[in-house]
């Protein structure tokens, strides 16, 4: 499970040949989503804190996911992300 990001506790991952759509998840206190990178939507459960400080940093960062999207499906290795300030 490759991290691309972490802050405030939370870990954002994508995993290698995943299924369509292009997708990340992310985990706090136990707790998983995933969000689709097209469309937002959200999948699973998590405090609403952490959901909204995942969705701010997913606004931020919708191309540079969708890049490494790319790179996992390739199975190559993925990029950083920079994390919420």
């Amino acid at each position: 499970m490759p991290t691309v990001s972490r802050f405030y506790g939370i870990v954002v991952y994508m995993n290698y040949n995943e299924h369509a759509p292009a997708h990340f998840h992310a985990r706090y206190q136990g707790q998983e989503v995933s969000v689709d990178i097209e469309s937002g939507v959200v999948e699973g459960r998590m405090p609403r804190r952490a959901l909204k400080l995942i969705l701010e940093w997913y606004e931020l960062h919708a191309e540079e996911l969708m890049q490494d999207w790319e790179l996992a499906q390739a199975r190559r290795t993925l990029q950083p992300i920079p994390p919420l300030p």
